[in-house]
């Protein structure tokens, strides 16, 4: 999964992204370089079940995150910097809500509502722009000869450019699947799942989870493949640099129960309907991310596609019962591990031992 990271300048853009992925970050050489990190995504049943199987190995899922250059008013140099952004799975759009003399917002003000608009214009104006540049060729060339396939794509490009036209994102639009498909070449960037990140002072974090209706910002969330998630910059960069003792201390005392960057990932999981399953043995113990709805067969392609191909049964275990049982021994004496075939819908939490044919 890739997620790009996006936002006008000074808001927190680079500073979440070093907190997410961990890693140091050098200044842009110019508006279309973009930093990339990966960020393994926290998960407690890998760690619980390791210390059963005591693997030679830990793999956690990951998550890649692309930072780009703020956003600003000239609309060639916007181009360049949302270049990176076509292959991501969905954006984060980091919305500045702390004050900082030092760092004077480029609006002058505070104003998440602004902001928020602004940047989606300029998404929007990219899509725009692309479209038109798309039905303009097809246009030409069933002058040429009629053909049902170009037909078809001009009559959904045409939909979508007067949806932008009207300034509404892509992604508020429900398309049939045959739609889709001819959409995804495009990569339009309003139409990727949108994360609106609050960056927020520290002084509001122990009410964080009220900042949305606050700053009237309810109505974001119960938008179209939309999620809104707080997050106290500051606090988070310490947390990130702490060991997980004395970030769990400096939690407490800010009244936080989790730290933002888990919250963020997991609410990235729900805004894509992922889920993960596990795989545990003396090997290793690892989670595997899938789309929540894959049946066993497709969720072992995400091991091997050879394993997909040649799938006989699934052997499948709630990560707690086998936490309980202590092994896969003691869960099957207990009949809690169920032989399921090819169909079977893969839950998260899941643990699974796949049987296939070589």
């Amino acid at each position: 999964m890739k997620t790009g990271i996006i936002g006008l300048p000074q808001v927190g853009k680079t500073s979440l992204f070093r907190i997410l992925t961990r890693a140091r970050v050098e200044a842009r050489s110019s508006p279309n370089q973009a930093h990339v990190g990966i960020a393994r995504v926290p998960d407690a049943r890998v760690v619980k079940l390791s210390e059963i199987f005591k693997p030679k190995k830990i793999t956690f899922a990951t998550i890649e995150y692309v930072d780009v250059g703020g956003l600003q008013k000239d609309r060639e140099k916007n181009s360049a910097s949302l270049v990176p952004l076509r292959e991501a799975d969905a954006l984060a759009h980091v919305v500045r809500l702390f004050e900082d003399p030092a760092v004077p917002h480029e609006g002058g003000s505070l104003d998440a509502l602004r902001d928020i608009e602004s940047v989606e214009i300029e998404l929007m104006l990219n899509d725009l722009e692309q479209a038109s540049k798309r039905i303009e060729r097809v246009e030409k060339d069933l002058k040429k000869k009629k053909e049902t396939v170009l037909e078809a794509e001009l009559q959904l490009l045409t939909r979508c450019r007067k949806a932008l036209e009207n300034e509404t994102p892509l992604r508020e639009l429900e398309f049939k699947p045959e739609e889709l498909k001819m959409l995804t070449g495009f990569e339009f960037l309003s139409r990727k799942p949108m994360l609106y990140v609050l960056n927020l002072g520290d002084e509001e974090a122990a009410d964080i989870d009220r900042v949305a209706e606050k700053y009237h910002l309810e109505k974001l969330a119960s938008k179209p493949h939309t999620a809104v998630v707080p997050f106290c910059g500051k606090i988070e960069a310490e947390l990130s640099e702490l060991p997980d003792t004395e970030a769990a201390e400096m939690m407490r005392a800010y009244g936080l129960a989790e730290s933002g960057r888990d919250r963020l990932i997991q609410a990235s999981y729900r805004l894509l309907g992922l889920i993960s399953f596990l795989t545990c043995g003396e090997p290793e113990c690892r989670a595997w991310t899938i789309e929540r709805g894959m049946n066993a067969q497709q969720a072992a392609g995400a091991i091997h596609s050879d394993i997909e191909r040649g799938f006989i049964k699934a052997e499948v275990v709630n990560w707690e019962n086998l936490l309980k049982a202590g092994g896969f021994a003691v869960a099957k004496e207990r009949a809690q591990v169920k032989l399921e075939g090819k169909e079977y819908i893969v839950q998260d939490g899941d643990v699974i031992l796949f049987r296939h044919s070589s």
